[in-house]
Order: C-alpha cells, then structure tokens, then sequence
C-alpha cells in the first residue's frame, strides 16, 4: 500500500506512548524474548489528535479514545509477534481496561528494516499500528490535563506505581 510500511513476516505493528516506552518502567517486559517478540521500528506521532492523560490512583498513562481532542501524541514503534500481542493484550488489561484498536500512525523517524520501503521513509508517511486506548473512562478525564510525550519522571510530577509496588 502507497504510504505505508509493511510489517516483517508474522509480526504486527504497535505503537506504545506511555510505560512501555524505551526509558520507561514497563519497558523491560518489550525485552528478552520471555514474552514473545518485539524489535523497534521507529517513532511517531498519532495522525489524529488524541486527549493523553494522566490518570487513576497509580498515576497510569491512558489515552482516551476520542479523535479529534487533545494532542497527537508520540510514541514509539514495535513489530510485535503473536505471542507479544497476546503477552501485551493480557498486560494491557485487554479489553476491560484498555482496548486495542487500529491506528494511523505517523512516521518521525524509521530504523525499521525489514519490511521496511525501498524509498527512504519520510515523516508524512503513515503505518497502521494498534494502539491501547481507553474507551470507557469517567467523564472527568476529559478534563485532566492533556500530554503529547509521556514520560514517567516528567513535569508533570505525578509518579506512575509499578504494578510490582502495587
């Protein structure tokens, strides 16, 4: 498809904007093969904006799925297998706290190889990618303040809680 890349074969794209972020707490779990595969394709940004927000007692990162508000939000990548998806699905709450839905994500930057176009990538180009979102939310995180780049240790001063602190 014109636009787009290709996942190498038998893996399927996802693009991760909160904890599961290279430098994040939850990242470790994209790593070591223990949960199936994950490689690094690139970053990107949403196509559409999206309200990203911090929210809950643990201070979790969730973006509401409600197109148009909010922020293009940016992220990062992965060509996961089906193990990964499935492992992901689980660790995502999936789909009673998140649901995973496709997204159109816009390239920023492409170290992909496999399955990657011969042209080199440029950042108007987009990929199809399932995202976490959160569908069901009380209305008043439409009112949290809304992210574009999710970091941990941000301005934002409110701390995620490890699932193992939990």
């Amino acid at each position: 498809m014109a636009g787009s890349y290709a996942s190498p074969a038998g893996m399927t794209h996802v693009f991760v904007y909160g904890t599961l972020k290279r430098g994040q707490p939850n990242h470790k779990v994209l790593l070591g093969g223990t949960h199936g595969r994950a490689a690094f394709q690139g970053r990107g940004r949403t196509a559409e904006p999206y309200p990203l927000v911090i929210a809950g007692e643990h201070n979790v990162p969730r973006l509401l799925n409600v197109p148009g508000q909010g922020h293009r939000v940016v992220g990062e990548i992965y060509a996961v297998d089906e193990q990964m998806l499935r492992f992901l699905d689980e660790f995502e709450g999936c789909p009673d706290m998140y649901q995973r839905t496709p997204l159109p994500i816009a390239v920023l930057e492409w170290e992909g190889t496999r399955g990657a176009p011969r042209e080199t990538p440029a950042a108007d180009r987009t990929v199809q990618c399932f995202v976490y979102s959160t569908a069901t939310f009380p209305p008043e995180w439409l009112h949290l303040p809304y992210h574009d780049n999710y970091d941990s240790q941000g301005q934002h001063g409110l701390r995620y809680n490890p699932r193992e602190n939990r």
